[in-house]
């Protein structure tokens, strides 16, 4: 098979398990082209997405005229398919908040990949996140181009569904991946039950490098690891709150930020103002090999955040052998469970996560290992790379071979 990856960004660093997943299918043997609107704004830093960046084709990244030209170009020799598409265009546009113009730019962006899919003979196009990418998707599908699924991660598919037309990206997707069963369900909210056989739930997984760097946790070890993006839906300075209670009710600890962002100033004045600046490190932006090093020097990882999918950090903790503390929010529930692998906290609720700190470092250090190693084993049942890929080939399989016949 010839498939087309499309992502709104690619590679990012946060984005890791895109480039598992398509390197899977290139494994079994099939041939994968890389798409994506636009490069992340920062440099690739991992080795691994350096080459990814290299044989992506960023479509943003084309001069203007070549993308208007290809819309022009599809307009003259294909116009009735071009007002059909328009006509989808507008209906997009009036239900969204980023207006005409934007959505007219995704009309072109579409005609522009129209025309790679159809040169490279593409045989179905599989795109990442639920927002403008698989619009354009849609459209190079309305436009007589290749078959389309979509992975949704949410949470920002389920923030607007509506402004993102969701319901009409699942009705015309040969099939829709939830990463989560919570995520599933969220989908089936915005089409008929006709549609709900096409929605299947196929997890994100995990790098092999995490579950082979495992190593048994240092018993001195006092550090929290926390790791993501510095932004608000992330809950950091509800954390440094928690981190500063646990702190002053007698708790000896750290606390390792490992990320950047927009929120970094706010978090470290918090921490001044806390007087927890000496025990909250901030790494800015790390590679994967610095993330599996910082984990493994932790006693927990720990997320606050408000709005998730399924982190993929908390699979790696579990695969490195540490234990997670997280918030009760979308699919966590579903890999941490209380009292068994990790400590789950009511999000925004920074007495609960103080108390949950004061338990990881009271709770004897085989115990953690061994609620590690329940949340390791979850990790290889639930987010293994092979089989959630052999899942994934036999829908594209599926998928190919019922457009062949039509």
């Amino acid at each position: 098979m010839r498939i087309a990856y499309l992502t709104t960004q690619y590679p990012a660093v946060s984005h890791t398990f895109i480039r598992r997943e398509l390197l899977e299918i290139e494994r079994r043997g099939h041939e994968v082209h890389r798409f994506s609107i636009r490069p992340h704004p920062s440099a690739p830093v991992d080795p691994k997405d350096k080459e990814e960046f290299a044989k992506t084709l960023h479509v943003l990244r084309q001069p203007k005229p070549r993308l208007v030209g290809a819309l022009l170009k599809f307009s003259v020799t294909q116009p009735a398919k071009t007002l059909a598409a328009l006509r989808h265009t507008l209906k997009l546009a009036k239900r969204s908040e980023r207006g005409v113009f934007k959505h007219l730019a995704y009309l072109a962006e579409a005609a522009f990949l129209f025309g790679e899919v159809r040169r490279r003979r593409i045989e179905h196009i599989h795109v990442h996140f639920g927002t403008n990418a698989a619009a354009v998707a849609m459209l190079v599908r309305e436009m007589g181009g290749p078959p389309f699924s979509v992975t949704v991660h949410g949470p920002s598919e389920f923030d607007a569904p509506i402004g993102l037309s969701l319901g009409d990206k699942i009705r015309a997707a040969e099939f829709v991946c939830a990463i989560t069963d919570y995520c599933a369900a969220q989908l089936r909210r915005w089409v008929t039950i006709e549609h709900w056989d096409k929605i299947k739930v196929i997890h994100c997984t995990v790098g092999e490098q995490f579950f082979q760097a495992a190593a048994p946790m240092d018993p001195a070890s006092k550090t929290f690891v926390c790791i993501g993006r510095l932004a608000p839906q992330k809950g950091h300075l509800m954390l440094v709150d928690a981190f500063a209670q646990a702190i002053k009710s007698g708790v000896d600890a750290k606390l390792v930020l490992c990320g950047d962002g927009d929120l970094r100033p706010a978090i470290e004045n918090q921490s001044a103002e806390a007087g927890i600046k000496d025990r909250v490190e901030i790494t800015g932006w790390i590679d994967e090999a610095e993330v599996r090093r910082r984990l493994l020097t932790s006693r927990c990882m720990i997320l606050a955040s408000f709005a998730e999918g399924l982190p993929m950090v908390i699979m790696e903790a579990f695969a490195l052998g540490r234990p997670v503390i997280s918030t009760t929010i979308a699919g966590i529930p579903e890999l941490v469970v209380p009292g068994v692998n990790g400590w789950l906290v009511t999000a925004g609720r920074a007495d609960q996560t103080a108390a949950a700190i004061r338990s990881v470092m009271t709770t004897p250090v085989p115990k953690l290992q061994a609620m590690a190693a329940a949340g390791r084993q979850m990790v290889l049942d639930q987010h293994n790379t092979t089989i959630e890929g052999e899942k994934l080939e036999r829908l594209f399989l599926e998928s190919v071979q019922r457009n062949s016949k039509r």
